[in-house]
């Protein structure tokens, strides 16, 4: 079995792909929370 190294693993697609997860969610929060003023507005 190989020797396991801590640390020399490269991660920059894990990085690229976490980082594209966070935009979308804060991209869709962002939307959602937009959507929902919207209602609250146009039904008062």
């Amino acid at each position: 079995m190989a020797e396991h190294k801590h640390g020399s693993m490269d991660t920059s697609e894990q990085e690229k792909t976490f980082n594209g997860f966070i935009r979308l969610t804060i991209w869709g929060a962002g939307i959602s929370i937009g959507i929902l003023v919207f209602l609250a507005l146009v039904n008062a």
